[in-house]
């Protein structure tokens, strides 16, 4: 597929993003205010902006909806506080249906809290970030799986985002993975793209997008050693892609492997996210194509793009035109 036909056909999309949607706030601090507290003299820092997006599987859903999906949304959990009204907002004016989400009592909304520098625009300080250790209430649990098993009907495509590293408070429980497992028996003919980050080794018979490391990990936790062909093999994989950073991806399917090569950036301002926006890329072109190798192109591309901006960047139909070049367009 030429890449006006993919642009074309990605507006006729419905895409399902599935697991732990987040929010990232950017808080930009002023270090001449950053003086210690008068009460316990202890140093404080002076925040005086924030912007708030998508994060986590947010991130996929916002790649998703820059590239005018035809319908992108999210099916997780947030709290009843304000960052679950602060994500809500977010979702929602990035064109983002939040009508899936599921909003727990008493519940802490997983947020990342980035502490930028606002004379030199970096970084600097340790993140604050709010997460769950505890397991997600029951009641909470089975709206989700519920969810899950009504919701793919109107979808052509679900992307898993498994975001948590921790072995409790993420949305991607043993139930709701069981329920994602089980609607991709039930829909052979859809694209269901797993993104996991310390569990890929537990979803099978769906396609699945670890990076090197998360893929070793998986391996070795199941076969003991690293090898791909095997890991594919014993989860049933339709695919398999490993993103490998400037290498691009290695797409892994039965009786052959195939290398994705990545767009040559010199000089990334922001590798953050790049998984994310290769997810998003992937799992559209595989919708349209059936192609493994073509998705991971694509990937490749959407990633080429966003990592030019600072934080969690997006890709827009016309920045994919402009950079893919006249000889692919």
């Amino acid at each position: 597929m030429t890449t006006s036909e993919i642009l074309n056909g990605i507006k006729k999309l419905r895409v399902l993003v599935v697991g732990d949607i987040c929010l990232d706030r950017w808080c930009t601090y002023d270090p001449a205010t950053s003086e210690p507290s008068r009460e316990t003299g202890i140093p404080r820092l002076g925040v005086v902006s924030t912007e708030v997006t998508p994060g986590g599987g947010g991130t996929v859903a916002n790649n998703l909806a820059a590239l005018r999906t035809g319908k992108v949304a999210v099916l997780g959990a947030r709290g009843d506080d304000g960052f679950g009204f602060e994500l809500d907002g977010a979702l929602r004016k990035r064109g983002i249906s939040t009508d899936q989400m599921v909003e727990v009592q008493q519940w802490q909304t997983f947020t990342y809290t980035k502490l930028i520098n606002g004379q030199s625009g970096v970084e600097d300080q340790p993140r604050v970030d709010f997460i769950s250790t505890r397991p997600l209430p029951r009641e909470a649990e089975a709206r989700i799986v519920a969810n899950v098993a009504s919701a793919m009907e109107e979808f052509d495509v679900m992307v898993v985002a498994d975001q948590a590293e921790t072995s409790a408070g993420g949305v991607v429980t043993p139930a709701v993975r069981d329920a994602i497992l089980g609607i991709a028996r039930k829909y052979p003919d859809k694209v269901f793209l797993v993104d996991s980050r310390k569990r890929v080794h537990l979803f099978r018979g769906v396609m699945i997008k670890p990076n090197r490391d998360e893929a070793e990990a998986a391996s070795k936790e199941l076969l003991g050693t690293v090898d791909f062909k095997r890991l594919r093999e014993h989860l049933a994989a339709k695919a398999m892609l490993v993103t490998d950073g400037v290498r691009g991806a290695l797409v892994v399917e039965e009786g052959k492997e195939t290398w994705a090569q990545a767009h040559a950036i010199e000089k990334p301002v922001d590798i953050c996210g790049a998984g994310d926006s290769f997810a998003a890329g992937a799992a559209l072109v595989m919708a349209l194509a059936a192609d493994p190798v073509a998705a991971a192109n694509f990937g490749n591309l959407v990633a080429s793009v966003t990592i030019m901006k600072k934080g969690t960047g997006t890709a827009s139909p016309e920045e994919i035109f402009e950079a893919v070049g006249p000889a692919l367009r």
